[in-house]
């Protein structure tokens, strides 16, 4: 264990690993390329720079960095690890093995997962997800979530894991932004004690010409099969959204930032 120097704050413990079967390499391995591994093990990795800044930003706090031993040598990576209360320097040749990313970065950080039992809020307004399969449409959703002022957002079962790594760069760093809730039933949406708003190619109303309410919760269903019935029935407003073009069908995550869209705009009107 080797201190280095880090003015004004009690100095980070820096250790360097080169082999492969140490126990913090399998466990990165594991949360690299199994979307659910940060379930059972508690933590969640964050790769590349562009996380570790969008974590610091909102006042989060990693666990360890763990940065290649090339890139520990330079000022800029160097910086950024020590922000954590611990740094890995890991040998360069290990580096693609805890990389989800088809060319590995030189760095990342551990973070300990939220609190996964954390009921939704009640009042606030939220995103939710009904059985939604594809890592690019969720993170997606997210990142519109937070850009449009929507808080919360609350993956129901059978949805795709919030945490995995695909999630989190299609997010990119939209996660820390959020209130996130995962794995509950539908019935865990009565706490809201919000009116639920769906689209549907079947909707009575057009988006753009009904009065939203607000704070409410927008529900979007799955790739193929939409809001599950008995969900759909339990919404205050079944939408559609005027396609003038002549296609069947809008990608979940566009139809999912028009509507979050629409609210904001008529929140934002004079």
């Amino acid at each position: 264990m080797t201190d280095v120097e880090h003015p004004g704050a009690t100095p980070p413990k820096v250790r360097e690993i080169s082999s492969r079967g140490h126990a913090l390499l399998k466990d990165l391995r594991r949360l690299a390329t199994d979307p659910g591994a940060y379930r059972k093990l508690g933590r969640v990795w964050l790769e590349g720079d562009h996380l570790a800044k969008a974590l610091a930003a909102r006042g989060g706090r990693p666990s360890l960095a763990v940065v290649g031993a090339s890139a520990w040598l330079q000022p800029r990576w160097r910086a950024l690890a020590l922000a954590a209360p611990e740094v890995v320097v890991l040998d360069d040749a290990l580096l693609g093995e805890v990389s989800s990313l088809e060319t590995a970065g030189p760095f990342g950080l551990l973070m300990d997962l939220p609190e996964q039992a954390a009921p939704p809020r009640a009042g606030v307004s939220a995103l939710v997800l009904d059985r939604l399969q594809d890592p690019g449409n969720v993170g997606t959703l997210l990142r519109s979530a937070a850009a449009l002022g929507v808080p919360q957002v609350i993956a129901l079962k059978g949805c795709a894991a919030l945490w995995s790594p695909k999630v989190l760069r299609s997010a990119m760093g939209a996660h820390f932004a959020l209130h996130l809730v995962e794995g509950v039933e539908a019935d865990a949406l009565d706490a809201l004690g919000l009116p639920l708003l769906a689209t549907s190619s079947h909707g009575a109303q057009a988006l753009h010409t009904t009065h939203l309410p607000w704070p409410c919760a927008w529900v979007l269903g799955h790739e193929g099969q939409g809001v599950d019935a008995g969900l759909l029935a339990r919404c205050a407003l079944t939408l559609t959204i005027p396609q003038p073009g002549g296609e069947e069908s809008l990608n979940v995550a566009a139809a999912g930032a028009i509507c979050l869209y629409e609210s904001a705009r008529q929140r934002l009107m004079p």
